[in-house]
């Protein structure tokens, strides 16, 4: 009886991979390859901010990184994408300064201090992303409401030694 048992446990384990393994694989887009491949880059964090178009089976790689390695990374990544032809890198290499560093560092805790950021500020993507540069400050990304727009917005114009503050973020229909 347990011999039985058994085998049977074992045909059905068997029927179901025959089963799932002849099933078609989900189509994943070009689009959606670029995206995952780009999230997954290990230094990829908030203070950069790397956009792309895929047009046909081209990718137009643009934004601004902190670190030179991660834009050549980047592009390295996306070439490797069976289905790209060619890869164009519109990515600014951001310039390394220890006085940026600052700014970037302040305005993290001003950003992610913010009771609404603070419940993501930990996430592996964070939905804002901070850009210095020369002392002026780029913010992209996503907040949920209008008023944590805004809000952020006063926050980091409060911030010392910044020149100016440019608010990209837009608000998420969630």
């Amino acid at each position: 009886m347990r011999k039985l048992m058994n085998r049977s446990v074992l045909g059905v384990v068997f029927g179901a991979l025959l089963v799932v393994r002849g099933l078609p694989a989900k189509d994943v887009s070009l689009d959606d390859k670029v995206r995952h491949e780009l999230n997954m880059l290990p230094y990829y964090g908030v203070f950069d901010a790397i956009a792309y178009e895929v047009n046909g089976n081209e990718v137009t790689l643009s934004g601004a990184v902190h670190y030179p390695v991660l834009a050549a990374d980047a592009v390295n990544v996306v070439k490797g994408i069976p289905g790209v032809t060619s890869v164009s890198n519109q990515i600014e290499v951001l310039p390394l300064s220890r006085f940026d560093d600052q700014i970037r560092l302040a305005a993290w805790k001003t950003v992610y201090s913010w009771p609404t950021m603070s419940r993501v500020a930990s996430m592996p993507l964070p939905p804002v992303r901070i850009l210095v540069k020369n002392g002026d400050i780029t913010l992209v990304g996503s907040v949920p409401t209008q008023a944590d727009k805004d809000a952020l917005n006063i926050r980091v114009n409060e911030i010392p030694n910044v020149f100016s503050v440019k608010n990209e973020l837009v608000v998420s229909k969630s």
